[in-house]
């Protein structure tokens, strides 16, 4: 019994010890968080305009929140997980799935008969469809009812102090205070995503200082609850990263074996009628349109040869430019696809190894040993390690699938 008692006794002694030394951590964090915005953030927003008591405010009562993604903590702890925390990243089948796509083409083809004049004066200035305006929308902030909950100068804070991305996310902190300095909202209407995006049409605090207007002539660029501004933004966006008018974003496409997907991605040009020559053909047999023909396209395999598979047109990076992924940018032309009456992918996604980001990070690791340039070490499988999967399987004397795998993984 006095064993017994003596053994609970230390467990407890054990428990508030750690607990003790877990609150002196997050003690010293938030010191030392604090120390970072008056030494390093607050000198460059004073000389950005910001007014010291629209910074204090900011910040007050605002700690690090350390349940982000994408942090480096004290002692060299990451918050980096083994699995994908962004959908766009994650299964094609999941993120393109039929219900997803249809629903947010149902609701487009409703925003489009409600919003057809503003639309129509928007892409007549701008240059970019409203189907895809449209698509964008939807995928951002489901046309404007998502909830988007969170403090921007928490997150982009915490970012600014501990994420990889330092630099980057110290300039979004400095524009979001801004963004406040300006008039544009106050200090306790700044939320954003986890990643510090803000408004309808998800613009990092950057995009909006640089892209964002004033389209229904009220004199605020308002993404929050105007839909013209929020609308011809996008456009706006679209159009400064180089869309081009009258060209669609890319085709789904069935590609033979002999067009090898190391071939992929938009450093590679092809003239699409040279594709057709190749055998490549737009799906159900369909013809390119002949407007496109003549033009350059780019070969997609975003799932490499387990998947649907297309022809891109220099717009399909535009559209990455707002969201550096495949899924996403094949999303957006789908539904806006969807939207103007096209029917749903016939491409099927292929059941692949289970790998989380950690695997293709391993296997990222030992291509780049091996010489092969796979773009970003990040443990997302972009289109230069695709290519790259592509010919270390060739010279292995694997089947061509330009998709990470176990196999794979195991021979290098």
């Amino acid at each position: 019994m006095i064993d017994h008692l003596l053994r609970r006794l230390c467990r407890l002694i054990i428990a508030a010890l750690m607990l003790a030394a877990g609150s002196a951590r997050a003690a010293s964090l938030d010191q030392d968080f604090r120390a970072f915005l008056n030494a390093e953030i607050w000198p460059e927003a004073k000389s950005e305009g910001v007014p010291r008591a629209i910074f204090d405010k900011a910040f007050r009562g605002v700690e690090p929140n350390t349940e982000l993604p994408d942090l480096i903590l004290p002692g060299g702890k990451t918050t980096v997980a083994e699995i994908n925390f962004q959908a766009e990243f994650k299964s094609g089948a999941a993120y393109l799935s039929e219900r997803a796509v249809a629903a947010n083409a149902a609701t487009g083809r409703q925003m489009l008969a409600r919003y057809r004049g503003v639309l129509s004066r928007i892409e007549a200035r701008y240059g970019v469809p409203a189907p895809i305006i449209l698509a964008i929308w939807g995928r951002e902030s489901a046309f404007g009812r998502a909830k988007i909950p969170m403090n921007a100068f928490e997150v982009l804070g915490t970012k600014a102090f501990l994420s990889r991305r330092k630099a980057m996310f110290r300039a979004e902190l400095l524009a979001a205070l801004k963004i406040v300095a300006e008039g544009h909202l106050k200090v306790s209407e700044m939320k954003s995503s986890w990643a510090g995006a803000l408004g309808q049409p998800q613009f990092m605090p950057t995009k909006f200082l640089k892209y964002a207007v004033d389209f229904d002539g009220d004199g605020r660029r308002d993404i929050w609850t105007s839909v013209p501004d929020t609308l011809a933004s996008i456009a706006n966006y679209l159009k400064a990263e180089g869309w081009q008018r009258g060209r669609d974003w890319g085709f789904e496409a069935v590609i033979p074996r002999s067009v090898s997907c190391r071939d992929e991605g938009p450093d590679h040009d092809f003239r699409i009628a040279d594709l057709v020559k190749a055998g490549v053909r737009s799906v159900a047999g369909r013809r390119f349109p002949a407007s496109e023909e003549s033009k350059l396209g780019h070969l997609l395999f975003p799932a490499g040869r387990l998947g649907p598979t297309f022809v891109a047109t220099p717009n399909f990076y535009v559209i990455k430019a707002y969201n550096n992924s495949d899924l996403y940018a094949v999303f957006v032309g789908q539904v806006a696809d969807r939207v103007q009456g096209a029917g749903p992918l016939v491409g099927r996604w292929q059941k692949t190894d289970r790998m989380t980001r950690g695997d293709v990070y391993r296997l990222q690791k030992k291509l780049v040993a091996m010489g092969y340039d796979v773009g970003a070490v990040d443990g997302l499988a972009g289109f230069k390690t695709r290519r790259s999967i592509g010919v270390a399987e060739k010279k292995l004397g694997l089947p061509e699938t330009c998709w990470p795998s176990n196999a794979l993984a195991e021979r290098l």
